[in-house]
């Protein structure tokens, strides 16, 4: 009898091991399929404050729901941006044109990738002294970027504008003022202040024209549809672009950034929220 239950006992141990066993197995599953369920990527972008920062938050509910979780870092310094994009920093950067991109990578040996035109930001001609192109007399100071990258576009703006001519045989996007060969009023042309400072110029009534990008306009609440004289054509090849590392070019959640920036909720958000003073692009 006693041998009997023995038995019994043993059997119901070994029953209520087995049991508990599997419960463990299934608490194991359900939490794995759990995590599996809420991976989420994230992606660290860096951007100027404007537009680049608005734009960016309001993709990041988008991807939010896509599974990745968009950290914007803010620069003001632009050469740090790529500093950090190229050291790993970043994930991705956005905030320069493609002129700007290829002459970081010229001069700096960078291995980065165009994942993407996001859109232009027009350039302006501003004066507090003038209403109008016409209006600038002989002689008239003309206040450039000091950044040479720069240059290439404000004199293409310029002679765009009929008001000097640039050598034929020269790529545009590279122009320096050496390479104006018809100047009819005798601009002068003052290149020794910083890009972000030429705003300030312009509040300043300093110069009889100032070129500004509009990033810069409108990160002091400059309106450029409304207060530029001239602005450049929406055909610009100066577009804004999502920098990545050429390493990264098959990343899927950076593709899926840029689709997202691409999308026709973020194209009618740009229209919408900046009246033309930035035109988005899809290339």
């Amino acid at each position: 009898m006693k041998k009997w239950v023995r038995l019994i006992l043993i059997a119901l141990v070994a029953i209520g091991l087995a049991a508990c066993g599997a419960d463990k197995k299934e608490d194991t599953t359900s939490n794995d399929k759990t995590a599996d369920s809420n991976e989420v990527t994230t992606l660290k972008v860096g951007a100027s404050p404007n537009p680049h920062v608005p734009i960016l938050e309001k993709a990041k509910p988008i991807l939010e729901e896509k599974g990745i979780d968009l950290q914007i870092e803010t620069y003001t310094e632009y050469i740090m941006a790529n500093q950090d994009l190229d050291s790993g920093d970043l994930e991705a950067n956005f905030y320069q044109h493609i002129p700007f991109f290829e002459l970081q990578k010229k001069e700096h040996g960078y291995d980065f990738e165009n994942a993407g035109g996001i859109h232009i930001e027009p350039i302006g001609i501003y004066s507090k002294r003038h209403e109008s192109l016409e209006e600038l007399p002989e002689g008239a100071t003309i206040l450039l970027s000091s950044s040479v990258a720069d240059h290439g576009r404000m004199l293409s703006l310029l002679e765009a504008k009929g008001l000097i001519t640039l050598k034929d045989d020269i790529d545009k996007t590279e122009a320096v003022i050496d390479d104006i060969v018809e100047n009819p009023k005798d601009f002068k042309f003052d290149d020794s202040t910083s890009p972000e400072m030429l705003v300030q110029m312009y509040l300043n009534d300093e110069g009889d024209a100032v070129l500004i990008n509009s990033n810069f306009a409108l990160d002091h609440d400059i309106n450029p549809m409304e207060e530029a004289i001239a602005l450049e054509d929406s055909d610009s090849p100066y577009v804004n672009i999502v920098a990545i590392r050429s390493e990264d070019k098959d990343n899927e959640a950076l593709k899926t950034l840029v689709d997202v920036l691409h999308s026709e909720e973020i194209q009618d958000f740009i229209l919408e929220e900046y009246k033309g003073s930035v035109v988005p692009v899809d290339k």
